[in-house]
């Protein structure tokens, strides 16, 4: 809102984190409407595609801010196969621990990180990923997080895979890996007390 009233410009910006918990409402279909609202007013469209265009920006998106990015690929360079965040396989919310791996990436956020597995809390209710017709076989490049189950492995099967996501995924990143988005709420998880076992 501060952006479309021109009380901020994201030009004297060089990172931002699209929220997640509801931001832009507690309702179904949130982050597509928070997109919608940068999508259909020239001035946030122009100030947020102005800061995709740079070469010193990154930003990430976090659960409803994930879903807000994903709908805004077109205007995000390298996002373009990134898929939609759609209803869960479940039908319902789910909150709880999960394990993911991290994956190898280009993603500023995770270098070094690559095939650690880590304990991290889901809250979403429209996590499960939708590719369009011939993407997914095109992102494997790009995909930064995947759930896995109790052995290790990239899981679909629930409870391991919370909302049913193809081969698990639920984090990208574009090829320069200055922006991601990610289902997963890894601000839930700071605190070495919060895990059972850590070395």
């Amino acid at each position: 809102s501060d952006i479309i009233a021109g009380r901020v410009a994201l030009q004297d910006f060089k990172g931002f984190v699209a929220c997640g918990g509801f931001s832009y409402g507690d309702v179904l279909g949130a982050g597509e409407g928070w997109a919608k609202s940068i999508l259909f007013n020239s001035r946030a469209r122009d100030e947020f595609e102005a800061f995709f265009q740079r070469d010193d920006t990154f930003a990430l998106g976090v659960c409803n801010g994930c879903q807000m990015m994903s709908n805004l690929h077109d205007i995000i360079p390298g996002a373009e196969l990134w898929p939609r965040f759609k209803r869960n396989v479940s039908e319902q919310f789910e909150a709880r621990f999960v394990m993911v791996e991290i994956q190898q990436s280009p993603s500023l956020f995770f270098d070094g990180m690559a095939w650690s597995r880590m304990p991290i809390t889901v809250a979403h209710g429209e996590g499960k990923v939708e590719f369009s017709s011939g993407q997914s076989e095109n992102t494997a490049a790009l995909v930064t997080v995947r759930f896995v189950n109790n052995h290790g492995k990239i899981t679909e099967q629930y409870p391991y895979n919370p909302n049913g996501s193809l081969q698990g995924i639920t984090g990208l990143t574009t090829p320069d890996g200055r922006f991601n988005v990610l289902m997963p709420h890894p601000e839930r998880v700071w605190r070495t007390a919060q895990l059972s076992w850590a070395p």
